[in-house]
């Protein structure tokens, strides 16, 4: 029993090993996030309408993430299906976990506007949390912890006029993210290839 045991945890390894090394460890997703949530500090620092209207802007911007972290694939040449990987799925389903939230931003959104993008940036940040696991990657559990709480913590020490501090902070804890994870995944592939 405790060989199969041992045989299983080796090839869940190997599967989440070579989910690391195709799909870089989500690189191109936090990239493209980045981009939104400059973006999205934008919208909240520069225009001059409502929060209801920037909250409005904001889920217009978040559209653009799939195109965005598509893009960056091409160009990191990561690789998002992959092919006998049961593991593979979870990935997704992980990402979809996020929208289980949305009942609580929709009402932060529609009552209180001022603290939507707060509300916003822990929901990013807390979504970030397992891929700590799937990716073997602790990044990915201290950036959730830092973006959740310290989007809370801006959001009680600056005025709601200042809140576009929020997006800047999120966007800046996702390219940290970004800049270890690429690192660490050369780290990894630079391993794997004098394994072989």
């Amino acid at each position: 029993i405790m060989h199969d045991k041992n045989v299983r945890e080796k090839f869940l390894e190997e599967l989440k090993t070579e989910i690391r090394l195709k799909a870089k460890n989500g690189v191109d997703f936090i990239l493209a996030a980045t981009i939104c949530w400059l973006g999205i500090f934008i919208i909240w620092r520069y225009a001059m309408n409502s929060s209801y209207e920037k909250g409005i802007f904001t889920f217009i911007l978040g559209g653009g993430l799939l195109p965005l972290a598509f893009a960056f694939s091409k160009i990191l040449k990561t690789t998002w299906k992959i092919k006998d990987n049961p593991l593979q799925p979870l990935g997704l389903w992980l990402n979809f976990a996020q929208l289980i939230y949305f009942p609580f931003l929709i009402f932060i959104f529609v009552k209180y506007p001022d603290y939507f993008i707060m509300a916003y940036a822990i929901i990013t940040g807390a979504h970030l949390f397992p891929y700590a696991w799937f990716y073997e990657e602790k990044g990915y559990a201290v950036t959730a912890v830092i973006i959740s709480v310290g989007a809370m913590v801006i959001a009680f020490v600056v005025d709601p006029v200042d809140i576009f501090y929020v997006p800047l902070f999120t966007a800046l804890m996702l390219l940290l993210l970004g800049i270890r994870i690429l690192y660490s995944n050369n780290l990894l592939t630079k391993t794997e290839r004098q394994a072989k």
